[in-house]
């Protein structure tokens, strides 16, 4: 991600898209315009933005039509719709494709800030397991999906990793050497109680006791050694996006 945040806005209401667009360039983004589905689907391919802001309601592709074919093209990549007037179909149909939120027009142009603010902080994973090879496996393959990541074998060391940068999720395995992953997830949520952490086990039927405990203390998930990549792939977009999700005013139930 770029050191200045690339915006895109996408309204044919040429006045609105121009005010969004200044208020962003004033606050050191760097906003992109486009006035229509069309020109937001070419202004993706060639400019490549961190974010997209754009209108549900235009001549031409939809916003809803335009957001299918970006996240054809780039299914990571955030998009906020806004609407004066969208229906609980439209909202529904929104969601399902992968929108972030749907703001109503006059749109609450400080959620929007605060979430830009968040996503242009380094947002990196932290893998917490005693086993080198598995870490080094992990972090080459979430690297090559564009995720930053951390890794530590040294438990006593996750505290002061996380206090380094901003973390958007937690990896850790359950057994580390003679330690307890429960008792670091214990440590963590002391620290950080909302912070998501998925839980990682080579030992399903030997640790069950600790699994339970691990969800009730507030763990996320739990993942089984060996296990799909697509499958932790999909558990922090998840996370991903409900987060940013509570920025843009949503109730989440992380």
């Amino acid at each position: 991600m770029s050191e200045k945040l690339k915006v895109l806005v996408v309204d044919d209401d040429h006045r609105m898209a121009k005010t969004i667009y200044d208020i962003l360039a004033i606050k050191g983004y760097e906003p992109i315009e486009a006035n229509s589905g069309e020109e937001a689907v070419e202004k993706v391919k060639s400019d490549a933005p961190d974010c997209v802001l754009m209108d549900i309601r235009m001549p031409g592709l939809t916003g809803i039509e335009t957001l299918k074919i970006i996240r054809e093209m780039f299914s990571g990549l955030p998009v906020i719709l806004m609407s004066a007037y969208a229906t609980e179909e439209q909202k529904i149909e929104a969601k399902e494709h992968g929108a972030y939120t749907i703001l109503n027009k006059p749109i609450d142009i400080q959620a929007v800030l605060s979430f830009l603010s968040v996503l242009r902080k380094e947002r990196s994973i932290l893998i917490v397991d005693d086993d080198p090879e598995f870490c080094r496996t992990l972090k080459d393959i979430l690297q090559s999906r564009g995720y930053k990541v951390e890794t530590e074998i040294n438990p006593e060391n996750v505290l002061s990793n996380m206090d380094l940068e901003y973390k958007l999720v937690v990896l850790l395995d359950l057994k580390l050497g003679d330690k307890d992953g429960v008792d670091i997830l214990k440590n963590i949520r002391a620290k950080y109680p909302s912070k998501p952490v998925i839980l990682v086990t080579g030992y399903g039927n030997e640790m069950t006791d600790s699994i339970e405990k691990g969800f009730q203390i507030g763990a996320y998930a739990c993942l089984y050694k060996p296990f799909e990549i697509d499958t932790l792939i999909k558990q922090i977009e998840e996370i991903d996006r409900k987060k940013f999700q509570t920025l843009l005013g949503e109730k989440i139930d992380m």
